[in-house]
């Protein structure tokens, strides 16, 4: 009898700052139906607020540590205190906010952990501003894309707070960290770069039949610019702009997983009622109400086939 070949199975999930709380409550509900799932998965790859929910389902957390995490801290790491507005003269320089509210509470999540301490390989895109020409290379910016696998050019050494910080730098609403600012403006869906990773003869080295993908979204936000023509500069352009690159770029990466791995994938991307931004607290409570009227019938079926 032919040996049956290994699966693979890899859990993706997109960045949207406090929207992270709805693809916190969606794995909470999955894992309720088949407990253990997520122990189950070889590599979780997460950009912005999904990574720190991949590092945390890395390092053995349950989704309900971040539903409670999101409730009890988002007043907090979105705080935009008077006198930060009066020093960014009403926001026109500077973050909207600071991210050591964010740093002190991701430390008392993981510690000194390092990537190589985890119990799951993770895949968290940042973007570097600058590589100050490392390896003899032009001196320029770069997409970054930590990892823990094994190897030359291994991230496992480094920080979990660090990586955390770094791929939730998102640019206007927090200042850059050591250097590096939000995965988002590369890959806030990061299932195409855990794809890659995974079949990356280096690291992965995973066969594309074996790969079983489920990618997680944060909420797809109704946002649309209605008319036929737009002649707009840089100012007009300025505030959409970052939720273009944010959130324009994610059905990329789902055209192409799906094309590549056809019923081996599957995306759970609920469509929001109303448009929810990355650092509306207000809507808290709405998002986790959101996440608990999904249907989860067609999600739940993909598992029990593909995740067995």
């Amino acid at each position: 009898m032919p040996q049956r070949e290994r699966t693979y199975r890899i859990v993706a999930l997109d960045g949207g700052g406090i929207r992270g709380i709805l693809s916190s409550v969606l794995l909470q509900r999955l894992e309720s139906r088949m407990p253990g799932v997520l122990e189950k998965v070889d590599l979780f790859a997460g950009t912005s607020t999904g990574g720190i929910i991949a590092l945390g389902l890395a390092a053995g957390l349950k989704p309900e540590a971040f539903v409670t995490l999101y409730a009890n801290h988002a007043a907090v790491v979105f705080d935009d205190s008077f006198l930060d507005d009066l020093r960014d003269f009403g926001r026109l320089i500077g973050a909207k906010y600071d991210l050591k509210n964010l740093g002190r509470i991701l430390e008392g999540v993981f510690g000194k952990k390092r990537l190589k301490d985890l119990n799951a390989r993770v895949v968290i895109p940042s973007f570097d501003l600058d590589n100050e020409g490392e390896k003899r290379r032009p001196r320029m910016w770069k997409p970054k894309f930590f990892h823990n696998f094994p190897g030359p050019d291994s991230d496992g050494e480094e920080l979990v707070v660090d990586i955390a910080l770094r791929t939730c730098a998102a640019p206007t609403f927090f200042p850059t960290y050591q250097g590096y600012i939000d995965g988002g403006v590369v890959a806030n869906n990061p299932s195409m770069a855990a794809l890659a990773q995974a079949v990356d003869r280096q690291t992965g080295r995973q066969e594309l039949s074996g790969i079983r993908l489920l990618s997680l979204g944060t909420g797809l936000n109704p946002a649309y610019i209605k008319g036929d023509r737009r002649d707009w500069g840089l100012a007009q352009w300025a505030r959409p702009l970052l939720a273009l690159m944010l959130e324009g770029m994610m059905g990329v990466a789902d055209y192409q997983c799906e094309r590549l791995l056809g019923g081996r994938y599957f995306r759970l991307q609920p469509l929001l009622l109303e448009p929810i931004g990355i650092d509306a607290v207000d809507k808290v409570s709405d998002l986790m109400r959101y996440a608990s009227q999904v249907r989860l019938a067609k999600a739940i079926r993909w598992l029990e086939r593909e995740f067995r």
